[in-house]
């Protein structure tokens, strides 16, 4: 038998696996790195994070992602050393992690990375029938899983777009198997550059989901970074506290047919875009607007297409406990929109033993462990998800 699936099979076997879990979103903010200790698999899966670090990157590194990130004409030779680069960058941080967690490589099973997306274009965005839904993440697996010795399970959205997905969210099948509840509906929203949620609700019933439903901080962070240099997103909402909302500017930007589409649906930066903030200002005729006001509308708008998702989603008159996760849960003016509109005081899944901070790097982790340990998990019963093994194993040798 090959060594290296020797060691997979072995690692499959164990009663406890330690997987560390990578996850850059599209702010670019940094490499989020969960290591994860799971027993088990699948209804019976058991997790601690036993560390958990976001490693800031550079300056020159987020600006090398934003020149090929959501484009579609970029310079092809540029993404191609940047798949490659990615891989090791990844490696490097990971090797720090171990050092400063006093780890060798041997103590880790696997290394579960997202890589970093660059274009999301499921077929409703990009409306060519001939090619179905796809989705495009970069940071080479092989790199990574040589450069740190360790086996690397890397590119789960594409067996999830095989499979009949859209590649995106992938955030129900761990939030089903971690935070499911018998008695408690539950709200699982995670405001990253897009905004998505899962229904879980209690007793495992057979309705809940999993979607996307419209700008988390992409359009937010757009702007700020197109308008106030140097910045990178709007700390604390200082510039949009000090601004006023825009009604007919917001009536423009939540006048689109993804808002319209049913659930389960998913969406990126490639629609909500600078484009498509100018052309809501075009038809709202607001063209004289301040950057303050500006960006008030837009948190404005995240928070309505949010709520307005999670209202139509909810029986009327039941009863959920929302939780939150993502960086947009650091914005208070986001936030207390979202409650005011909810008329319910939002609570992080800190409460539920996962940092908010860490939930999808452990997403991440547990899709490996499923990968290598789990049986099939008939999701058909979570909206009609593929029941799928996601992800791909590159050997360190």
């Amino acid at each position: 038998m090959n060594k290296n699936i020797e060691k997979l099979y072995k690692i499959a076997a164990k009663e406890e696996r330690n997987i560390i879990g990578l996850m850059s979103g599209t702010s670019f903010d940094g490499l989020d790195i969960a290591l994860c200790q799971f027993k088990g698999y699948g209804p019976e899966t058991q997790v601690k994070v036993l560390h958990f670090v976001t490693k800031d990157y550079d300056t020159a590194f987020k600006e090398d992602l934003k020149s090929v990130f959501a484009k579609k004409m970029v310079d092809l030779e540029k993404i191609t050393l940047l798949n490659a680069y990615i891989g090791r960058y990844y490696a490097s941080l990971v090797s720090a992690c171990l050092k400063e967690w006093q780890l060798e490589a041997d103590d880790i099973d696997i290394i579960a990375s997202h890589g970093q997306t660059i274009f999301h274009a499921p077929k409703h965005m990009h409306g060519n029938q001939k090619y179905g839904n796809a989705t495009l993440q970069i940071g080479d697996a092989d790199h990574l899983a040589v450069n740190t010795g360790i086996i690397t399970i890397s590119d789960f959205r594409q067996k999830h777009i095989a499979g009949g997905g859209e590649g995106a969210p992938l955030a129900v099948y761990g939030d089903y198997l971690i935070f499911s509840h018998p008695k408690e509906n539950r709200i699982m929203l995670n405001i990253g550059g897009i905004a998505n949620f899962t229904y879980l609700p209690a007793n495992f019933s057979e309705s809940g989901f999993s979607t996307d439903v419209g700008p988390g901080n992409t359009l937010m962070d757009q702007y700020i970074q197109l308008k106030f240099p140097g910045r990178y997103y709007d700390k604390d909402a200082t510039i949009a506290s000090a601004g006023k909302i825009n009604e007919g500017l917001l009536k423009a930007l939540l006048d689109n047919d993804f808002f319209r589409a049913p659930f389960p649906k998913t969406t990126g930066p490639e629609l909500f875009s600078l484009a498509y903030l100018n052309r809501a200002i075009e038809r709202s005729e607001q063209q004289g607007l301040n950057d303050y006001d500006i960006m008030a509308t837009l948190v404005q708008f995240s928070a309505e297409g949010i709520a307005q998702a999670i209202i139509s989603s909810i029986k009327k008159g039941e009863n959920y406990t929302l939780y939150l996760s993502g960086g947009g849960m650091y914005n208070p003016l986001l936030v207390d929109q979202i409650e005011r509109l909810l008329n319910k005081k939002a609570r992080t899944t800190k409460e539920l033993g996962i940092n908010p901070d860490a939930k999808e790097a452990v997403l991440f982790a547990l899709l490996a462990n499923e990968a290598v340990a789990g049986r099939q998990t008939h999701f058909e019963q979570m909206g009609g998800l593929p029941a799928v093994s996601m992800g791909k194993v590159s050997f360190p040798y």
